[in-house]
């Protein structure tokens, strides 16, 4: 009984080595999409007269910019995955802002040449504002600068396929950014696309 179970172990393991020698690491380079929630501060640049502005306001800018992730395979169906991404752009008028991501946690994929996924990733989020100019009912307010740190979620699907022996095209990454700035919570959307380079 005992030889039986070692061999049945060992036909598992040996059986899982193919998809360990062609895929071990999978790293993955690309442009994203990010339409966060954005809280900051402002002051009047008005006369008493001008109505006076709310101490905070609340923005959903479009901002772009990359992702980048690593994924070791464990199993040829799951792996550990690291995930950075910095997204940049306007805030409101002439203020500008950023949001980075800090995430990891599970992938579970289907080894084939047309290959989807889903992922749930934990970590950290920052978003920064930067000090500008911006209008309230068309009088001039200060955007004050700002910065902050929050714990960040993610659960996201995409899709890779396999164009070249260690290549393959990721078209389409689509995920739910959970983060929690200023003690509430944000959903945030997030597409991303680009090249994956497997090893």
């Amino acid at each position: 009984m005992q030889l039986y179970r070692w061999l049945v172990l060992s036909i598992a393991l040996v059986s899982a080595l193919p998809a360990f020698g062609q895929e071990r690491l999978k790293v993955f380079v690309g442009y994203s999409f990010l339409r966060p929630s954005v809280t900051y501060g402002q002051v009047s640049d008005c006369p008493l007269t001008c109505p006076v502005p709310p101490a905070t306001a609340t923005n959903h800018p479009n901002w772009h910019g990359y992702e980048v992730s690593a994924t070791l395979k464990l199993l040829p169906w799951i792996g550990a995955k690291a995930d950075f991404s910095g997204h940049y752009g306007t805030v409101t008028g002439h203020s500008s802002g950023h949001e980075q991501t800090y995430l990891f946690g599970p992938e579970l994929s289907l080894p084939a040449r047309v290959s989807p996924f889903v992922h749930a990733l934990f970590g950290v989020a920052h978003q920064g504002v930067d000090a500008g100019t911006s209008t309230y009912h068309g009088d001039p307010v200060t955007v004050l600068a700002s910065g902050n740190d929050a714990f960040a979620a993610t659960l996201g699907v995409g899709i890779d396929v396999h164009i070249a022996p260690f290549l393959s095209l990721r078209p389409v990454q689509i995920d739910t950014l959970l983060t929690r700035f200023h003690s509430s919570t944000q959903f945030q959307p997030r597409f991303s696309a680009g090249l994956v380079v497997r090893f």
